[in-house]
């Protein structure tokens, strides 16, 4: 298997998530409110799975083995732009979270900022991993030899062990230190 391989399945189960946020949405017209835990989910499914487990993996270990290579400079802008794009989710999300506060305290002018943000959220994530899965990976497995493969598949599998227990030392921590768990999500 090509470390390729575990990002793209992950890609899967993103996708079907904005499926239901897509489907959620009109839920939201329809009623004119919102389902705070609902919300809570997205953005912990998408804080948590798609950013720091699965754009972890790709920034934290893909890119950097590949920043080391001599790759052209079209692939070189390529990931920098990858990179961007997985800032940009974050600041939706960071959005989308004071939406929701902002909401639940009473501002219904909040609902069409939540809309825009799941909007843009349902928007992005489908171009940005078929630029990946289509484009980025194929273009730039060659600079990686078999054994650098199979090193890094073993770093995405020690990368996701780890995650789990990361996430709820936090929550743990958080909890002592008296901090709302909403914080983390």
């Amino acid at each position: 298997m090509k470390p390729r391989g575990p990002l793209m399945v992950e890609h899967r189960l993103i996708e079907r998530m904005l499926e239901i946020v897509r489907n959620r949405m009109s839920v939201i017209d329809e009623h004119k409110s919102i389902d705070s835990v609902f919300i809570d989910s997205v953005v912990d499914f998408i804080r948590t799975y798609a950013d720091r487990t699965h754009h972890g993996k790709e920034e934290d270990i893909l890119f950097r083995d590949l920043a080391k290579k001599n790759m052209i400079p079209e692939e070189v802008e390529l990931m920098k732009e990858l990179i961007e794009e997985h800032k940009y989710a974050r600041r939706v999300v960071t959005e989308l979270v004071q939406a929701k506060g902002d909401y639940l305290e009473g501002n219904q002018n909040a609902l069409q900022i939540i809309k825009g943000e799941l909007s843009a959220l349902v928007k992005f994530y489908p171009e940005h991993i078929t630029k990946e899965d289509k484009i980025f990976f194929v273009k730039t497995e060659k600079y990686l030899t078999d054994d650098e493969q199979s090193g890094m598949l073993q770093e995405f599998w020690e990368f996701d062990r780890r995650m789990i227990h990361d996430k709820y030392k936090s929550v743990v921590e958080s909890l002592k230190m008296g901090k709302s768990t909403q914080i983390l999500t």
